[in-house]
């Protein structure tokens, strides 16, 4: 009949089909989903007493757009009469189950129709096993690793070709998924009852276990989770849930972020599971110590030194040496960056000690590392130098260069801070050297911009510009780094009296910043910021250490909310005593939900005359909940006086609290 009806000029025959294999004189057209202004129309024309709100559109949105499950849904919704609130609770509680007509016309039907098919069915025993995987993963199957995730089937990829041909999954990039409503219904119930689900857990599983650093065997294989991670962090979420008293799947977790912090630096969704974890799991302070790595990489120092020193607790109950040295050696690390130097100079020559006692080379050269980090930071460039030149003697016997790459920064610290730019320049092309040769992704990132920064503080900015786009192009898996590189950006662009384009760039940066909660960062732009803003009004020199009008702003709204953006105004001197970071961690420990009156303060008054000792109580306490904190400043004497209320614990041990 269509070879007939074709044979006429005046007819035009459209034939539509989920099956994509058709003859091929026949000019086919795909048909993608809706736009959401078209999914918008098509649920409102037939639902009409649903008014229009970002609630409709989320639930579209989540449908992918797809014309028939959009069609069912406001038919159902107008057949029940629902109210906008019933249709989302109904939403939320059986999803695709709820796409059924009073005329039996469901989504259900459409797909078990082509599941029926005699083209599915010649596809075997495994064809449905295997829609079902693909449902359960956000983004699909990668088609790159079918090999490794079903060893079983050999013919993986001709079955993936015809779920294509049935329009039961599509391609993008290089995986196969579905659109949501056939993944709602092909996902199965309970994941456990998935034999082929259970055994793709293992294959993951089982990739994860290496370890993995660079230059060891492994490392270059271990990049399958950059496009991995999202649907790795599912399996591990819903696994976490379902096998909670499995060491096994907790053991993975802690594996899972080991592979981020090398590869993917970015927040996850399964720190409050693992915090709360029993302190006798065996696998707890090995999660605590990987989740304080990301949150390390973030910026997030508070948050990394509170889950070090949680693990550090629950290693030295167990007894385990190495395990102790090496958190205390990460520690040390965090206190450098929350500028505790003394308290990390002490972690990271107890870690030494440890070390040397377990005759650890490489450990020791890393815990001599540190120290020249600390020292540097502290103003003891001697000893920094001398731990660093100590710790390449140390690495440099072990043949893996890529160990090299931190000592040379360090120097390279060192030596601008002695005024010796040529030889800072050299130790970080060397740096840059070795991260080039092993293709350390992030470290090019640290070590460019060590160089921007340089470049941009001897105003050589040309050079400068140069290595601001060469870190740029490394930051592109690290949000934090991006962010540092916005910073860099508006720190030139001010230099450059381009002050417009600096702001601009500089609260892109503060965006960032605010939502990985790095407070660090959070307080260096604050300084740069006030600076630019000051700028814009008024000329001044930022070498003038009389400059500054003593006072403390905190742009907020009504409530005084931590998160938003704070301008911190105070004279150079305040800035030199009080780091930036501290000021940046007593804002964002907050969680007011009253507004701050000057004229009514709160019920604690810590007196606090020493500078550097509020810096220390405040960064040494960050478990606490603060709710309301102001800072006020007097430049003539350098006292500060904090005003702290609803304190969760107990006020800080040490100090004289006064009414």
């Amino acid at each position: 009949m269509v070879e007939e009806l074709s044979q006429f000029d005046n007819i035009c025959l459209c034939i539509t089909s989920r099956i994509s294999d058709v003859p091929s004189d026949c000019e086919t057209l795909d048909v993608p989903t809706l736009s959401i202004d078209a999914a918008r129309d098509t649920f409102h024309h037939i639902c009409k007493k649903v008014e229009r709100s970002d609630l409709i559109d989320d639930i579209l949105g989540q449908l992918d757009f797809h014309p028939l499950s959009i069609t069912l849904l406001a038919t159902v919704a107008h057949q029940n009469k629902w109210s906008t609130e019933r249709l989302k609770r109904e939403w939320g509680t059986q999803r695709t189950r709820m796409l059924q007509t009073m005329r039996n016309k469901s989504l259900a039907a459409t797909i078990e129709l082509s599941l029926a098919s005699p083209m599915f069915q010649e596809l075997g025993p495994d064809a449905r096993a295997l829609l079902e995987v693909i449902a359960f993963f956000p983004h699909g199957i990668d088609e790159d690793n079918l090999g490794w995730l079903f060893p079983t089937i050999s013919n993986g990829a001709d079955v993936f070709d015809k779920f294509c041909v049935l329009s039961l999954a599509y391609r993008s990039n290089s995986f196969v998924t579905m659109l949501a409503p056939l993944r709602d219904y092909l996902c199965p119930q309970d994941p456990r009852s998935s034999p082929l689900l259970c055994a793709t857990k293992e294959q993951y599983l089982t990739r994860m276990s290496v370890d993995i650093h660079p230059g060891k065997p492994g490392y270059e294989e271990s990049r399958w989770i950059k496009p991995e991670d999202v649907n790795v962090e599912h399996l591990l979420d819903v696994f976490t849930t379902i096998e909670e008293d499995s060491d096994g799947i907790w053991d993975a977790c802690a594996d899972f972020m080991n592979h981020l912090y090398w590869h993917k630096r970015r927040p996850v969704i399964l720190g409050p599971k693992i915090e709360g974890l029993a302190d006798n799991r065996r696998s707890k302070p090995k999660c605590l110590f990987g989740l304080s790595q990301l949150f390390y990489t973030l910026g997030n120092w508070a948050a990394n030194k509170r889950l070090l020193t949680d693990a550090l607790k629950l290693y030295r109950e167990r007894g385990d040496d190495r395990a102790v040295a090496r958190t205390l050696r990460d520690l040390s690390r965090a206190n450098c960056h929350v500028y505790l130097g003394e308290e990390g100079i002490g972690q990271a020559e107890e870690a030494l000690e440890v070390f040397k006692r377990l005759g650890d080379m490489v450990e020791q050269a890393r815990c001599l590392a540190n120290l020249a980090l600390l020292f540097d930071s502290n103003g003891r460039f001697d000893a920094a130098e001398e731990a660093a030149s100590r710790a390449i003697d140390l690495f440099s016997g072990e043949g893996d260069q890529s160990l090299l790459f931190g000592p040379h920064c360090t120097l390279g610290s060192v030596y601008k801070h002695k005024g010796d730019t040529e030889k800072a320049i050299n130790h970080l092309e060397t740096a840059l050297g070795i991260a080039s040769s092993s293709n350390l992704v992030n470290q090019l990132f640290s070590v460019h911009s060590s160089l921007a920064r340089l470049f941009t503080e001897g105003n050589r900015f040309d050079e400068a510009q140069i290595h601001i786009e060469r870190a740029k192009l490394h930051a592109v898996n690290s949000t934090y780094n991006l962010g540092l590189a916005m910073f860099l950006q508006a720190e030139l662009w001010y230099r450059q009296d381009r002050v417009e384009e600096a702001r601009s760039e500089l609260l892109r940066a503060v965006d960032i910043f605010e939502n990985l909660g790095a407070a660090g960062a959070l307080g260096v732009c604050g300084d740069l910021l006030q600076d630019i803003e000051r700028g814009m009004t008024e000329p001044v020199n930022p070498d003038d250490e009389s400059s500054g009008d003593g006072e403390l702003f905190v742009q907020d709204d009504a409530n005084c909310r931590a998160s938003q953006r704070f301008i911190f105004r105070a004279d150079h001197r305040t800035r030199k005593i009080v780091s930036s970071a501290a000021r940046c961690n007593l804002l964002l420990m907050m969680n007011s939900s009253t507004p701050l009156s000057p004229s009514h303060p709160p019920s604690f008054l810590p007196c606090i005359t020493m500078p550097s000792l509020l810096s220390k109580v405040i960064l040494s306490h960050t478990s606490w909940n603060v709710n309301i904190l102001y800072l006020a400043t007097n430049p003539l004497v350098a006292s500060y006086t904090a005003l702290i209320s609803f304190i969760r614990l107990n006020p800080p041990p040490g100090i004289g609290v006064e009414a």
